[in-house]
């Protein structure tokens, strides 16, 4: 049967909104390109027909920012004074009252002025998108809070605004926008980042090559674990037991023995060479009971932390089980067992204990190292 164009017209059409999306554009420092990417994408959905407004864009006299913000609609934004002068801020519930389909709010760990309704503008944002809008926002990587630290200490200033972790995780997508530092500080010498006279001074400060590029590693690490976190749940929802291979994930089992840190040692050298995630599992079977086995294993549980494994406790009736349990869980390519240098019984029950862990895993790599120094 021939459709007629209205019926054609209704599928093609966007259909009624069910939930609100929060994307963000990541950047490392201002002036890789968070903002232009963001615009350039809104004009294009606009020609598609979407309904797309501006929130708040910040041009901070960008020629190019400004002459693309121009092409699209934008809500007035609110005035409040605050100590005799006025600013403006942006107006949520103005935004609401417009109703689009797309919002774009600049800036996301912005602090409102008081007297706004919500202390930061990533609490703006969050309510737009509870009410079923779609929000395309910045932010850069070293206004996260668990960030801000590490990039004080690099840079040597320090980050007032800041974002909670939990923000970016809630964010249905992340766009990575990317530039070389070589190419970000030429064009800070254009002048197209800040204005001439201010151009000498960033490069020798935060925009110095150095911290450019811990910047940018700290962006790409926050990325790639955003990715790892949307496979995991992908995982997770379609059943998937088996591994997938995309990125190595290690784990060794260690237990209350001193020796035990050899092994751990081992374990972290093979991460780093493979750039993969470490677990250190501990599984209690209620055997480490003295004081001296609890010293023993908090000094494992301590030295496996320094060497930026996780540590993972788990509670079970044997070892192998939980080990396996976990393995399948947490899609871990590689497992590391040690072992003594027995003979007799011992030797057959530590080898009766790997070939359960064989048959309850799902497929992963089995590593056998005997836990004696070299």
């Amino acid at each position: 049967m021939t459709k007629t164009p209205e019926q054609w017209l209704e599928e093609v059409s966007p259909k009624e909104r069910t939930e609100g999306i929060l994307k963000l554009f990541l950047g490392y420092a201002p002036g890789v390109g968070k903002t232009y990417s963001m615009l350039s994408e809104a004009i294009r959905r606009r020609s598609r027909g979407e309904d797309v407004v501006i929130g708040f864009v910040e041009t901070h006299g960008r020629k190019g920012i400004a002459e693309l913000a121009s092409q699209i609609e934008q809500v007035p934004r609110r005035k409040i004074e605050y100590k005799g002068t006025i600013f403006e801020e942006m107006d949520p519930e103005a935004i609401k009252a417009r109703n689009p389909r797309v919002v774009l709010v600049d800036e996301l760990a912005h602090t409102n002025i008081p007297g706004s309704k919500h202390r930061k503008r990533y609490e703006d944002v969050l309510d737009l998108v509870d009410s079923k809008m779609e929000v395309l926002s910045t932010v850069n990587v070293q206004h996260l809070e668990s960030i801000a630290p590490t990039v004080g200490a690099i840079t040597g200033i320090k980050i007032r605004e800041t974002v909670p972790d939990w923000v970016l995780e809630h964010a249905n997508e992340i766009v990575m926008v990317d530039l070389t530092p070589e190419a970000l500080q030429n064009r800070m010498k254009r002048g197209e980042v800040y204005h001439t006279e201010k151009v000498d001074q960033a490069l020798k400060n935060f925009f110095r090559r150095g911290n450019l590029i811990a910047l940018r590693e700290l962006a790409l690490r926050q990325v790639a674990e955003q990715v790892d976190r949307s496979l995991e749940t992908y995982m997770e929802q379609k059943d998937i037991h088996d591994p997938w291979p995309v990125r190595e994930r290690i784990a060794v089992c260690f237990s209350s023995n001193p020796r035990a840190q050899y092994l751990i040692a081992r374990a972290s050298r093979m991460a780093r060479r493979m750039d993969a995630e470490l677990y250190a599992i501990y599984v209690d079977i209620g055997r480490d009971t003295s004081e001296q086995d609890k010293n023993s294993l908090n000094a494992n549980i301590q030295f496996s932390e320094s060497l930026g494994a996780k540590v993972v406790k788990l509670t079970g009736k044997d070892v192998s089980s939980a080990t396996a349990a976990f393995v399948r869980e947490k899609h871990v390519t590689q497992v590391i067992f040690g072992r003594s240098a027995v003979e007799g019984w011992r030797k057959y029950l530590y080898m009766t204990a790997i070939h359960r862990f064989l048959r309850d895993a799902p497929a992963a790599d089995v590593h056998i190292v005997t836990q004696e120094t070299d």
